[in-house]
C-alpha cells in the first residue's frame, strides 16, 4: 500500500462489497472538501460515552440496548447521503463493514473508516491507543 507521511492510505482500497477501504485521514480529507458525508453508524450510547466526530451524521446500524438492527438505517442513510459518497464509521472499522454493504445495496458509494472512531484494542484491552480516529488526531468532542 501507498502510504503518505502519517500513517493513512492515500486512496481508497476496493474491497469486496463495497467501494472500499480508507484511512481515517482519507475520510477526513473528503469529508472537509466536501467529496462525502461522514456517517458515525455507532449507537447513541457510544457517541455519547466514548465522543463523536462533530458534523458527523448520526444513522446507527445497531441501537443500544440488545443491539438490535435499525429498523430505520436505510431511509436514514439515503436521506444523509445528499448524493454524495459515504464514510462510514464505527468503533474499530468492522460494523462499518457491512453497514458499507447495505449502503452499496442502495445504490450508495459507500467507503468503511479502517480502525474506526477507537481503533483496535492494545495488550491491556484497552481502546484509542492502537489506531482510530480519535487517536489519529482528528475532529472530535466528548460530552
Amino acid at each position: 500500500m501507498i502510504k503518505t507521511e502519517q500513517p493513512g492510505l492515500v486512496h481508497a482500497v476496493p474491497a469486496e462489497g463495497y467501494a472500499g477501504d480508507v484511512s481515517p485521514q482519507l475520510a477526513h480529507r473528503w469529508v472537509t472538501s466536501g467529496e462525502a458525508v461522514l456517517v458515525d453508524i455507532r449507537s447513541d450510547a457510544e457517541r455519547e460515552w466514548v465522543g463523536f466526530v462533530p458534523g458527523a451524521v448520526a444513522v446507527a446500524w445497531k441501537q443500544w440496548p440488545g443491539m438490535a438492527m435499525n429498523p430505520t438505517f436505510d431511509d436514514q442513510l439515503q436521506a444523509a447521503a445528499h448524493g454524495k459518497k459515504v464514510v462510514l464509521l464505527c468503533r474499530s472499522g468492522v460494523r462499518s463493514i457491512a453497514a458499507a454493504k447495505r449502503a452499496t445495496e442502495l445504490g450508495l458509494e459507500a467507503y468503511n473508516i479502517l480502525e474506526g472512531f477507537e481503533g483496535d484494542a492494545n495488550l491491556h484491552a484497552h481502546r484509542g491507543f492502537k489506531g482510530g480516529w480519535r487517536f489519529r488526531n482528528l475532529p472530535w468532542r466528548q460530552n
